[in-house]
């Protein structure tokens, strides 16, 4: 049967060592993160996650949710109260302001936590995870009575939140939507339309909903510009604040997945329900980019941990079962066969599980760092810089993070062999859950077209400069470890083939912009190589420095010092080809005409 550990030892030194968390300890917005409650955090984090939520993996992917006639839906069980034991603990005040009741540690910690979460049961993580991304939108455009009113009770799981903005004939092009928002003489608008792929539009775990509504007043322009933003209650609030009359929206159908089963993803029928603006009347698709943004970082996380569970239960099939023989003799002359881990290819598999999920964890906590900083640094330079770093980093911690995320619980799957395939070793669940984060909160092709076209560019390319000098400073550092000077090349040039594919668009893709298109996702992989081959380079910094000074936990510090090096030998050689192919251009992958992709019968 499938195990999940919270990989706590692993993200104690990423936080302590590598981030150094404690040094920020003089900024208010870290000023709850002492190192002993960040260590309580990550331990009954690993705790709970591990003991309550990832039992009822499996029971989420088998069971989904139902929709009854009257349109409710009941999560799989164990669900709700799982969610109660969340509410109980806390667990979703973690990173929300203390002023609406929450305990505002940093996002690095909530992080670490919503990877956690996500490893032991992805379903059951969206459910919190929607609601902060609502909360966070109502916290920066909404206004104070709705703040008051609705963020509370979301921030302590009264009430659970969404986002919608899928309409079933628009989904990236949001300019296309026709839900309605008509004004009504006491100031709210009568919401009218059909929202599809709504992660938690409906369940029994809270007493109300919240939906964040992307919907055209009868006046607005006709594209992304006459876009506004609503909150339309599942209950309309009585005098008192509390849920009252049931709203006019209505779960018309669960959708039938491909996995994340035990998540309700509803398609939402609005017929003149009630809504609050948000914000400004067509200025709903900046609020909406709040929520999108985080919920971006969310999914990254999401692929970084379906591969660490992955990684986790192949390891461990890998140690217990006996085929085969070693190429260089029998490693267990005693047994009929040696274990999988004799194996080259199989070795091949779990190192690339074990170099992406650390190095990968490390860039999303560094990032996590960033968001933080971008907040809560002590000057504005500073503050801008951070915010520079992870607006240009975002798109690569979601797009590149998701295609290795399933890339690697594919290869975790196949250390299985035919077991593998059989649901019941659970690794199906993986491959099938980890599949979605490359397609939702924009598919990963636009987050490539966002880095590319508009990241890159922006205030003059000031943020990629900034990135290449961090990376470069980081080679420079780690050339004058001895033992490390290979590894800092390696991750040296890699990032000059990025710089190589940058001054490539700038010269080619105003000529032809097909060009960018192109080679986007491509270049989105080289930066995500760059980004995490830095972070091995900090990784095995501190490492030798631990060895070195004779400190505890040896055979940690020296399979990070031989991950780092696998790192620079397997990864870091994909960017010389990946910004060859940018440089082909654009040219046969556009010519032939649509009728030409048809089979001839």
């Amino acid at each position: 049967m499938p195990r999940y550990n919270a990989p706590v030892r692993d993200t104690k030194f990423v936080i302590d060592e590598i981030l150094e968390l404690e040094k920020f300890g003089n900024l208010s917005a870290f000023a709850n993160a002492s190192s002993d409650i960040v260590a309580a955090v990550l331990e009954e984090g690993g705790k709970f996650t591990s003991e309550v939520l990832f039992p009822l993996n499996r029971v989420g992917d088998e069971q989904g949710c139902t929709r009854h006639e009257d349109g409710s839906v009941t999560t799989p069980e164990g669900f709700k109260e799982a969610f109660q034991q969340f509410r109980e603990a806390g667990w979703g005040t973690l990173t929300a302001p203390e002023e609406f009741g929450g305990q505002e540690l940093p996002h690095v910690v909530g992080f670490a936590m919503e990877e956690f979460m996500s490893s032991a049961n992805q379903a059951f993580g969206m459910y919190p995870g929607l609601t902060n991304g609502a909360v966070a939108a109502i916290l920066a455009k909404g206004s104070q009575e709705q703040k008051e009113t609705f963020v509370p009770k979301m921030i302590s799981g009264e009430w659970t939140g969404t986002m919608n903005l899928t309409e079933p004939h628009c989904g990236t092009d949001l300019g296309l939507i026709r839900t309605k928002a008509v004004p009504q003489n006491d100031g709210s608008y009568a919401i009218t339309g059909t929202k599809i792929f709504i992660s938690s539009g409906e369940h029994d775990m809270s007493e109300n909903i919240i939906h964040l509504v992307l919907a055209k007043t009868p006046d607005a322009p006709d594209s992304t510009k006459g876009i506004s933003l609503f909150i339309v209650p599942k209950f309309v609030l009585d005098d008192d604040q509390n849920p009252g009359e049931r709203n006019a929206v209505m779960c018309g159908s669960i959708e039938e997945k491909m996995g994340i089963h035990g998540n309700s993803t509803c398609v939402m029928n609005y017929d003149g329900a009630t809504g609050y603006l948000v914000g400004e009347e067509n200025k709903g698709l900046a609020a909406m980019f709040i929520m999108m943004n985080a919920a971006r970082l969310g999914v990254g996380i999401q692929g970084l941990s379906q591969a660490e569970v992955a990684y986790q239960n192949a390891v461990d099939y890998a140690g217990d079962r006996r085929q085969g023989r070693a190429l260089t003799g029998p490693a267990d002359p005693n047994e009929p066969a040696d274990t999988l881990f004799v194996h080259p290819d199989v070795r091949r598999m779990l190192m690339d599980g074990k170099a992406f999920t650390e190095g990968f964890r490390a860039f999303c906590l560094w990032g996590a760092l960033q968001q933080d900083l971008s907040h809560g640094a002590a000057s504005e330079e500073e503050r801008q810089a951070a915010d520079d770093l992870i607006s240009l980093l975002t798109p690569v911690i979601k797009g590149y993070g998701t295609d290795k995320g399933y890339d690697i619980a594919t290869n975790m799957q196949q250390v299985y062999g035919g077991h593998g395939y059989i649901e019941e070793w659970g690794m199906s669940q993986y491959v099938r859950d980890a599949r979605i984060a490359q397609i939702y909160e924009g598919t990963n092709g636009v987050q490539a077209m966002d880095l590319c076209g508009r990241k890159l560019a922006q205030n003059g390319g000031r943020a990629v400069q900034a990135f290449f000098q961090v990376v470069d400073d980081e080679c420079a550092a780690a050339k004058d470890v001895a033992g490390l000077e290979t590894l800092a090349g390696q991750v040296e040039k890699a990032n000059g083939e990025l710089k190589a594919a940058t001054m490539w668009f700038m010269q080619n893709a105003m000529a032809n912009p097909n060009d960018l298109g192109a080679g986007a996702h491509h270049y989105m992989h080289i930066m995500g190589i760059v980004a995490v081959g830095m972070m091995w380079l900090k990784s095995a910094r501190i490492a030798q420095s631990e060895l070195d000074a004779g400190g505890g936990d040896k055979a940690f510090y020296e399979a990070k010092l031989v991950t780092a090096r696998y790192y620079g030998d397997r990864f870091t050689q994909d960017a010389g080809s990946l910004r060859r192919k940018i440089e082909t251009g654009s040219d046969t992958m556009m010519e032939l005409p649509p009728e030409a992709f048809q089979t001839a019968a």
